[in-house]
């Protein structure tokens, strides 16, 4: 029986996952890309203005900065999908899988800067008479109440979407592969649940804390880690200096070529199976559409929705523009994804250690660490949101005592019927987010030249 429900389970997760959910993100967000005629694209140097506090007003509505919204949001987006899936792809679908990440991230760029605006243009009030902003919000302030049953939709979704089972399962799966069975220690339920614990106890001090812990904990964090992570590979890369060029240059032939992809094939055709693939991965990793950035930067202290939908849109470029790449260039240029048979993040693991085999194996399981941690505050909070919006904000708490207990039972065990379950519900939070952004979108162009001509007439009057 219990087969039998898993085998269902899967299904309905890689149904989700499948073609008409890439046809909605990438579909959806190549329309808004073309829509706005590249218009966020041409205000990247404003944006990291803002980002860096130079547009920061604290009589502005909101909770926190700017940079501790987008970090916040950075939190839930970077972890084991930047290591772990970036070494899927290549396996299967070899260089060009990278390729079609990065048209997934510039597609998601465009999807984020229209989401996030909506946070702010439509924030709502919770049962407490706080603002708060997120697609549950700008759903019913944007579309009207007739449409509450959607934002009730997403709202459900989130509550087991944010569930971070399969993140802690694969942190735990981490841990013990790279520093406890090659140190000779024994692996069972008593060492996962030390983990789960340990995973437990650093959570709660931050997630018990609330927003503004969680965004100041995210915004330390994330921006080291990445900056190590940075580091970690160009060390790599200088290792492998001469065939950096190669390597680089097949990603782009071989994303058209399709010569590595061992994947099956779609629309009769390899290449076809290597888009999906690629796209999937990017989509997967900078969780453009999904619904949980708006989350974040729904909070900003800000009155110009325009400047968080643009901090919004730096979100996918360093997931997957940055990170992703980095972890295929070191992934390509040691390699280990042709000299070995190893998946997921041991290859990632294998060509850290390929290039420094002494420690190499232990610094990218401290950037695993910190990123899949981050994750776990970030989404709590989104959890909590959720709850709050469906049973009012007083009852907000309870979430993260049910989230805490999830924490322990992904350490302790591999259901694969939950982790499919939440990866499946996790996607359909996309229909109502891409649903409501879509219908909304002309309205965050009518805000964005409005705000664009104001920010011109201000440096005219200077």
């Amino acid at each position: 029986m219990y087969d039998k429900i898993n085998a269902l389970v899967e299904d309905f997760a890689s149904l989700v996952w499948g073609l008409p959910l890439l046809i909605l993100l990438i579909g959806g967000g190549f329309f808004l890309l073309v829509y706005s005629r590249f218009l966020p694209f041409r205000y990247l140097g404003h944006a990291l203005q803002v980002l860096r506090g130079k547009y920061d007003n604290k009589e502005d509505e909101g909770e926190i900065s700017h940079f501790q919204a987008l970090t916040t949001a950075l939190s839930s987006t970077i972890g084991m999908g930047n290591i772990a899936g970036v070494a899927v792809a290549i396996s299967i679908g070899g260089p060009g899988a990278v390729f079609w990440m990065w048209v997934s991230a510039i597609i998601g760029m465009s999807t984020k800067f229209f989401t996030s605006s909506l946070a702010i243009m439509y924030r709502g009030k919770d049962s407490a008479g706080n603002t708060q902003g997120g697609p549950m919000y700008f759903i019913m302030e944007g579309l009207g109440k007739k449409w509450k049953p959607l934002a009730i939709f997403f709202s459900l979704c989130g509550l087991i979407g944010a569930l971070p089972v399969f993140n802690v399962n694969q942190l735990t799966q981490a841990i013990n592969d790279i520093v406890l069975k090659p140190n000779g220690v024994l692996v069972n339920f008593t060492s996962n649940l030390i983990i789960g614990i340990i995973l437990v106890s650093i959570t709660s001090i931050v997630i018990l804390g609330g927003l503004n812990r969680i965004s100041k904990v995210a915004s330390k964090l994330v921006p080291s880690m990445v900056l190590l992570y940075f580091g970690l590979v160009l060390f790599i890369l200088f290792v492998n200096a001469e065939v950096v060029p190669t390597y680089f240059k097949l990603i782009f032939t071989d994303a058209f070529a399709a010569e590595n992809y061992t994947g099956d094939s779609f629309l009769g055709g390899v290449l076809g199976g290597l888009i999906i693939l690629g796209i999937r991965r990017g989509a997967f990793s900078n969780e453009a559409g999904i619904g949980t950035a708006p989350l974040a930067h729904g909070a900003a202290k800000t009155n110009e929705p325009i400047r968080e939908g643009l901090v919004a849109m730096l979100g996918p470029a360093i997931d997957t523009l940055v990170v992703c790449t980095l972890t295929a260039l070191a992934i390509l240029v040691t390699g280990v994804w042709q000299t070995t048979e190893a998946n997921g993040v041991s290859l990632t693991a294998n060509a850290f250690g390929a290039a420094m085999p002494e420690f190499g194996r232990y610094l990218l399981l401290l950037c695993i660490v910190v990123f899949s941690v981050s994750s776990l505050f970030s989404y709590a909070y989104y959890g909590g949101k959720c709850l709050s919006f469906l049973v009012g904000d007083k009852n907000k708490h309870y979430y993260n005592y049910f989230y805490i207990l999830s924490i322990i039972l992904g350490a302790t065990t591999s259901l694969a019927l939950m982790i499919n379950l939440i990866d499946g519900v996790f996607a359909l939070m996309a229909i109502p987010t891409m649903t409501a952004t879509l219908i909304l979108a002309p309205k965050v162009l009518v805000e964005a030249k409005a705000y664009f001509r104001r920010l011109k007439d201000s440096k005219i009057r200077k």
